[in-house]
């Protein structure tokens, strides 16, 4: 059995930007650009349909997991009407997107079927 990874494990945190539609997807591009202006983080790519467990279209925002205390109120502000999963990397991908898992606005059910559970 593996062990619960502890906080010490946390390399960076992912923060997806969650939007259904255009508009949503232009709001979404607003927030992560200014996020980028702010802050050390780097912007995935904009998807146009379900990508990995989410359920919706999104984005995802990489930062060190020293700047999450900076990154994650700021999105808590400004995130208009885009839904945010926050979750750590910690090499558990199961627990990261399960157990260990932040919501701003609403929570959405993920696709955890493709990640091995293991704690």
């Amino acid at each position: 059995m593996t062990p619960i990874p502890s906080h010490h494990d946390i390399t960076a945190f992912h923060a997806h930007l969650y939007y259904t539609d255009e508009a949503g997807v232009e709001l979404a591009k607003k927030i992560a650009q200014a996020a980028s202006e702010l802050f050390d983080i780097r912007i995935g790519h904009f998807h146009l349909k379900p990508v990995g467990p989410h359920p919706v279209w999104s984005c995802q925002l990489s930062f060190s997991a020293e700047t999450y205390g900076a990154i994650v109120p700021w999105l808590m502000l400004n995130r208009g009407a885009i839904d945010v999963f926050v979750h750590p990397v910690t090499g558990n991908d199961y627990l990261d997107h399960t157990q260990a898992v932040s919501w701003l606005g609403k929570s959405y059910t993920l696709d955890t079927s493709i990640f091995t559970p293991y704690y």
